[in-house]
């Protein structure tokens, strides 16, 4: 089923830019939703203060629709034996960087949508609220509609699709398996049933009476116009952005997005614990992609934390979570305005 986008998201493009932690924060979603897209801000790694800062800085910026965007996962139980095997398995690297592992901090936390982020959307209203790894409780989504945001969720295969039309979404964000970052997958974690999205797209769009949004692998107007046609309401978009001026990438980031390396990606767990596409590096080549040791979620986090920050202050990302999809090829350092604009070929 599609509607017009306006209707859909009050926005005059198709295009959503990707809600991305870690690289981006309110002045890339500003940026997209002036030039008639619907900006995306990330919240997990932000506390509600910080969130509300960002949200007044969009706000005080532009009039027009913007979109928040949330976890829910649910936190895992601390595993002392589990993370004990996780700094063994990178003691190795420990060693070669000079660092202590008995020494790690707490890495930074990616909290889930609770009653605090509730509060928070019913203060700000915002236009839109998109969520990842499914939805949160049901008394919690009914606030944040009563609040009259439109919401969002992701799913990579059909029955999370139909699942979240079941709960109220309104519009299913179809995740290929080309997607950077983590997959949104929240029914079961094995990875086979995520399909690429031009094969995944037209079945959700089947399967539900929802608006569908097409995300994974699309960096260009051709891409944008072949979800369009497969009957994508609009689409989202995130690693194209990531060179962006108003994105927060790193310098690290940025290199290895501009380079070839960006060609070779691969689903790893070793960053946070939860599959995610990134480029493919010297921690994901030597530990393996994906490895059993790894904490659950967000908890492997903070031990790879020290290790980042001694490589990138080398100027290497070894160490780095390189987030990317299976497309690069859309990656320039053009503002994100004008990406939005030639996205949808206008």
């Amino acid at each position: 089923m599609t509607i017009p986008i306006r209707n859909l998201l009050g926005t005059e493009l198709p295009i959503i830019q990707a809600p991305m932690a870690g690289v981006q924060g309110s002045a890339l979603a500003i940026a997209v939703c002036d030039a008639g897209g619907l900006g995306s801000l990330p919240c997990a790694m932000l506390s509600m203060a910080a969130v509300r800062d960002e949200v007044a800085a969009i706000r005080a910026a532009t009039g027009r629709p913007f979109n928040i965007n949330f976890f829910c996962h649910v936190p895992p139980a601390p595993d002392a034996q589990r993370e004990a095997a996780w700094r063994a398995a990178l003691a190795p690297w420990y060693a070669e960087a000079g660092l202590d592992p008995a020494a790690i901090p707490a890495g930074p936390g990616r909290k889930p949508f609770d009653a605090d982020a509730a509060a928070l959307v019913e203060a700000v209203r915002p236009a839109v609220v998109s969520f990842h790894f499914g939805l949160p409780a049901a008394p919690l989504l009914a606030r944040v509609k009563a609040a009259g945001a439109r919401v969002l969720a992701s799913a990579t295969t059909i029955d999370e699709a139909r699942w979240l039309e079941a709960h109220g979404v309104d519009g299913v964000i179809a995740q290929g398996l080309e997607a950077g970052g983590h997959r949104g997958h929240f029914l079961a974690d094995d990875l086979t049933r995520q399909p690429g999205l031009f094969a995944l797209l037209p079945q959700i769009v089947r399967a539900v009476g929802v608006p569908v949004i097409a995300a994974g692998g699309i960096a260009d107007a051709r891409g944008v116009a072949a979800a369009l046609a497969l009957g994508a309401a609009a689409v989202q978009v995130g690693t194209a952005y990531l060179l962006c001026p108003e994105a927060t990438t790193s310098k690290v980031h940025r290199a290895a997005l501009a380079s070839d390396a960006a060609r070779h990606t691969a689903l790893t767990n070793l960053f946070t614990g939860r599959p995610a596409r990134a480029i493919v590096n010297r921690l994901m080549r030597e530990l393996g992609t994906m490895n059993a040791v790894a904490p659950a979620f967000p908890l492997a986090v903070a031990a790879i934390a020290p290790l980042r920050t001694a490589a990138e202050a080398r100027g290497s990302g070894d160490f780095s979570p390189l987030w990317c999809g299976q497309n690069a090829s859309g990656c320039s350092a053009r503002p994100a305005g004008e990406l939005t604009r030639a996205l949808a070929g206008v």
